[in-house]
C-alpha cells in the first residue's frame, strides 16, 4: 500500500520537473491523445440514472414477490411445486407479456448452453415441466394463459396488458423437474455415507428483470449466473421426516420440524459466540433426532427484500450454529450443515466460525448483513452463492475452506445487495467480491490465511502486480467489459475475478487513496443496495464521490487490457554537481498510465520518495524530474514496492556509474 503522506517537498519536486529533451525520449507505443481521449460511458445518463452515478429522480424498479410450495421425493429425485408470483410493474410502460427464467432446461440435451464447449452436462434431464399457468388480476379473477418456452426462458402472454406506474397481477404456476446428480447447473444431488445431499438452486420459475436499460433482460442461462428482481419470499419445502432442510431466510415453524432439544440448542446458539451443535454426528442416524418417524414434514421459510432463495436437504447433515455480531448491537445467526465425512476441527468443524468472522468483517467494513441467518452448506458444489446461503465443497479444509467461505458469503454484498447483472457484467460481482476478500484475508485471525492470492488462476509468479502483468501480455485475453459468457474459461478467473479486483486495489491504494476511496465505496454500496447499477453508474459514482477524473483508467483497465511500462531512463547531477540535486528522466513506454513512486537511494543509505502523478503523461512520453539534495545518488527506481503491473521491470532502475 502506498503511503499518501508524502512530504510536500517530494510532491513539488515532481511538479517542478520539465519535459525531457528529444535525446532522452525513447521510441514508445504510448499515445497520450488515445489514453486521455474524452471518455464515453457504456450507458448514458438519463432521468433514471444520474450523471453523478446515483439513481435519478425518475428511477424505477419492478418487484416480484413469491409464495412457493414444493415437495421433494428423494427416491425419484423429483421436485414438484407451485408458486404464486405477485408482480408489480413500477415502470412507465404497459406490459403485454412477462418473461421468466426456467433454468433447469440447461440440462436438456439440446440446450443452447450445451453447445458452448462447457463440460456439463453429461447427464441430461427433461428440464423444467410447466404444468399450468394462470393469471389473476387485481379483482381476483383467474384465467388460464398461453406460454412459450425458448431454451431457458419462458414468455407468458397476459390476457390483459399490465399497466405501468404500479399495476399489479398474480401469476400462478405449477411445475416439476428431475434433480440432476451432476453439479454444474447450480443444483445437484450427491451421495454421502449417511444419505444423499440435495443442493437446490435455480429451482423455480423466476421473473426476468424489466429495466430502464434494455426493457426485458432475457439472456439465456448458458453458464453465467443470474440477474433477478427483488421481492419478498414465503416458501415451504416438504420432504421425508428424516431429512433436515437449511434454506435462505428464517425458519418460521421450528416447533413442527425440530425436536425440543434442537430448538433449545438453536436458541442457545443465538446468544453464543462459540459454536453450538444443533445436531451432532452421533445423532444423524438416531431417529430421536427427528420430531416424528415416517411420513413427511414441511419446512416453512421467509426472506424479505431478496432476489432469490435456495436450500439444501439431507438426512446426513450435522448442523451447528453461532451468533453473528452486527453493527448497532444487532445480531444474526451463522450456521453450517455438512456430512460426517466433512467433520473435524481442521475441516467443517470450524466452518461456522469462519462464516461468522467473515460476515462480521464485511458488515462493519462495508454494509451490515441484512438477513437473520447466514448458512454454509456442504456438498458437491465447488462454491456457489445465493442470498443467505452458500454451497461449498464438502471436501475442503483449512485455508482453502476459509477462503471459499469468505468469498461465497462475500457475494451477499455483490450481487445480492448491490444487484448488478452477472450475466452481462460478471466483473461487477466476482471482481468486487474478490477485492473485498483481499482485506478480509488480512483481517481474519491476524492474517493467518493472508495474503489472498489468485495466483492459481494467473500465469507467472511473484507479486499480484507481476502476475497481472503476465496476464496483460496475453493478446487473446479479453478485457473485463466483455459479455460474461463470451469470456473463455481460461480467462474467466484471471480477468473477471483477478484483474477486476486488482483494478479496485489500484484505485484504492495508488490512484485515489484509502481515505477517499473507502468512503466512496461504502456510499456506493448503500446507494445501490437492492437496486440494479450498471458499469457506468459505478464509474460515474466513484468519480463524483472521490473528485477524480478516471475516464483514462476505465478505458485502459476495464475496456482494454492495455499494458504499463514505466522506465527510469537517466539520472544525472544538476549542472554536474551532486550538491545541486539530481535530474531523473522517467518515461511511459506503453498505453496504460498509472501514478507511481520514484525511489532515490543515496550513497549514504538514505532514501527519498517522489510521487509521480498520472497527469505527468497527459502531454509527455518522458519527463525530467529535478530533486533537490546535497547527497550522492546510488540509484533511482520507479515502483520499488512492485505494486504496479509493469510489463518490463528491467528498465525500472537506473544505477549511477
Amino acid at each position: 500500500m502506498h503511503n499518501f503522506t508524502c512530504s510536500l517537498v517530494a510532491i513539488f519536486a515532481a511538479l517542478l520537473g520539465r519535459p525531457a529533451t528529444a535525446a532522452d525520449t525513447a521510441t514508445t507505443a504510448f499515445n497520450p491523445l488515445q489514453t486521455f481521449a474524452p471518455y464515453h460511458y457504456p450507458q448514458p445518463a438519463t432521468a433514471y440514472r444520474s450523471a453523478s452515478g446515483v439513481p435519478g429522480p425518475l428511477y424505477w424498479q419492478n418487484q416480484a414477490d413469491y409464495q412457493i410450495k414444493a415437495t421433494l421425493d428423494p427416491a425419484t429425485r423429483q421436485l414438484s411445486g407451485s408458486e404464486v408470483i405477485t408482480y408489480t410493474n413500477h415502470s412507465p410502460d404497459t406490459l403485454d407479456v412477462l418473461w421468466l427464467q426456467v433454468e433447469q432446461n440447461r440440462y436438456r440435451k439440446h440446450a443452447r448452453g450445451a453447445f458452448g464447449g462447457a463440460k456439463f452436462p453429461t447427464e441430461f434431464t427433461g428440464g423444467e415441466h410447466i404444468r399450468s399457468i394462470e393469471v389473476e388480476d387485481a379483482s381476483g379473477h383467474r384465467q388460464k394463459t398461453k406460454w412459450v418456452i425458448s431454451d431457458t426462458r419462458m414468455q407468458v402472454t397476459l390476457p390483459t396488458a399490465l399497466k405501468g406506474h404500479g399495476g399489479q397481477l398474480k401469476l400462478h404456476i405449477r411445475w416439476d423437474y428431475t434433480v440432476p446428480s451432476e453439479f454444474g447447473g447450480r443444483t445437484d444431488v450427491n451421495a454421502n455415507q449417511q444419505g444423499d445431499i440435495f443442493e437446490m438452486a435455480q429451482w423455480y420459475p423466476r421473473l426476468c428483470v424489466y429495466g430502464d436499460l434494455r426493457g426485458w433482460d432475457t439472456q439465456p442461462y448458458l453458464n453465467s449466473e443470474f440477474y433477478l428482481e427483488y421481492g419478498d419470499f414465503d416458501y415451504r419445502i416438504t420432504v421425508p421426516s428424516d431429512m433436515i432442510v437449511v434454506g435462505s431466510g428464517e425458519l418460521l415453524n421450528p416447533q413442527n420440524v425440530l425436536t425440543q432439544t434442537e430448538r433449545t440448542r438453536l436458541d442457545k446458539a443465538r446468544h453464543s459466540d462459540a459454536t453450538v451443535m444443533i445436531r451432532t454426528a452421533a445423532e444423524v442416524d438416531d431417529p430421536a433426532s427427528r420430531p416424528k418417524r415416517g411420513g413427511m414434514l414441511t419446512w416453512h421459510f421467509a426472506m424479505k427484500h431478496t432476489r432469490d432463495v435456495a436450500f439444501g436437504a439431507s438426512r446426513a447433515y450435522i448442523w451447528d450454529a453461532a451468533r453473528i455480531n452486527l453493527p448497532d448491537g444487532k445480531t444474526a445467526l451463522a450456521m453450517s450443515a455438512y456430512p460426517v465425512e466433512s467433520a473435524g476441527d481442521r475441516a467443517w468443524g470450524v466452518a461456522t466460525q469462519d462464516l461468522k468472522k467473515s460476515v462480521e468483517f464485511f458488515s462493519r467494513t462495508y454494509y451490515p448483513y441484512p438477513w437473520p441467518v447466514a448458512i454454509n452448506e456442504a456438498g458437491a458444489a465447488g462454491g456457489m452463492e445465493y442470498p443467505g446461503i452458500t454451497f461449498d465443497h464438502k471436501k475442503l479444509a483449512g485455508r482453502g475452506l476459509h477462503l471459499l467461505i469468505a468469498h461465497e458469503i462475500g457475494h451477499t454484498w455483490f450481487p445480492m445487495i448491490v444487484g448488478s447483472n452477472e450475466r452481462r457484467d460478471a466483473w461487477m460481482d466476482e471482481g468486487f467480491n474478490t477485492f473485498v476478500d483481499v482485506y478480509e484475508a488480512k483481517a481474519f485471525d491476524g492474517g493467518k490465511f493472508a495474503p489472498k492470492r489468485d495466483s492459481e488462476y494467473a500465469p507467472g509468479k511473484g507479486t499480484p502486480a507481476e502476475q497481472i502483468a503476465a496476464v496483460l501480455k496475453d493478446a487473446d485475453a479479453p478485457p473485463p467489459l466483455t459479455y460474461a459468457d463470451a469470456i473463455p474459461e481460461k480467462y474467466r478467473h484471471p480477468i473477471t475475478y483477478f484483474k477486476s479486483a486488482f483494478g479496485l486495489i489500484l484505485l484504492r491504494e495508488q490512484i485515489i487513496g484509502p481515505e477517499r476511496f473507502d468512503a466512496a465505496f461504502r456510499r456506493y454500496i448503500a446507494t445501490w443496495a437492492y437496486k440494479h447499477p450498471s458499469p457506468s453508474d459505478f464509474f460515474r459514482f466513484m468519480e463524483s464521490e472521490t473528485g477524480e477524473d478516471l475516464g483514462w483508467f476505465w478505458r485502459g483497465w476495464f475496456e482494454h487490457n492495455w499494458q504499463l511500462d514505466l522506465a527510469v531512463q537517466k539520472a544525472a547531477y544538476t549542472g554536474g554537481d551532486y550538491r545541486n540535486g539530481v535530474d531523473v528522466t522517467v518515461a511511459n513506454l506503453d498505453q496504460l498510465v498509472l501514478p507511481a513512486t520514484l525511489e532515490l537511494v543515496y550513497a549514504d543509505g538514505s532514501k527519498q520518495d517522489v510521487r509521480v502523478p498520472w497527469e505527468t503523461w497527459m502531454q509527455h512520453h518522458s519527463y525530467l524530474i529535478h530533486v533537490d539534495g546535497t547527497r550522492k545518488l546510488k540509484s533511482a527506481t520507479i515502483d520499488p514496492a512492485l505494486a504496479l503491473p509493469d510489463s518490463d521491470r528491467a528498465n525500472n532502475t537506473f544505477a549511477m556509474p
